[in-house]
């Protein structure tokens, strides 16, 4: 056994395992776009694609979620951390020019309405909310059917993503707390023998 190890506050445990890449999450319903941060968003099934996010009740995005039934999830870059940041601590409810203030370019995706797509990620999952009314209010957790994805191929190609050929500033980002955000690192390869 390891000596190097200490206990971790429970309502800190969350930070153990919530370094997965960080999401913007959109959405629009009757006129209002909207775009927020996400740290918890995680694939849930194949055939059909799903995917599941946690969107607090605060949360104006989380209105028009419920309010339209679609949304989507992007992936966003290094080079729009700021902007990352900013759309997870600022609220369209007291800043209604928060996308603007926060530098979010929005654009249309062909055969998928309003939805709202960020500009600059590196992929976009336009999801159709599968309804749980009962997961949505006692743990703000949203189920959606993953009906169109892209991505940027400088990153991603053949089904595979390809941060190690890619400029720096086009890695995920994965977000701990306090503002504190790491970089998608060095590319492991369980058949290569490390030194």
């Amino acid at each position: 056994m390891t000596q190097q190890f200490a206990p971790v506050e429970l309502e800190k445990a969350y930070r153990l395992i919530n370094h997965g890449t960080t999401a913007l999450v959109s959405a629009h319903h009757k006129g209002t776009d909207n775009v927020m941060s996400a740290s918890w968003v995680c694939g849930l099934d194949f055939r059909p694609a799903k995917l599941t996010v946690v969107l607090d009740k605060i949360a104006r995005t989380r209105e028009l979620i419920e309010q339209s039934g679609y949304f989507v999830i992007q992936v966003p870059t290094v080079a729009q951390l700021q902007m990352t940041y900013d759309l997870g601590n600022r609220t369209l409810r007291t800043d209604p020019d928060k996308l603007q203030h926060c530098g979010a370019e929005l654009f249309r995706m062909q055969g998928h309405g309003d939805l709202p797509f960020v500009a600059g990620c590196t992929a976009w999952l336009a999801c159709k909310l599968i309804p749980e009314p009962h997961n949505q209010q006692a743990h703000d957790l949203f189920i959606g059917e993953i009906v169109g994805a892209w991505a940027d191929t400088r990153v991603f190609k053949d089904g595979h993503w390809h941060f190690e050929d890619a400029d720096p500033s086009q890695r995920s980002l994965h977000y701990i707390a306090g503002g504190q955000f790491y970089a998608t690192g060095e590319p492991l390869n369980a058949n290569t023998k490390l030194d």
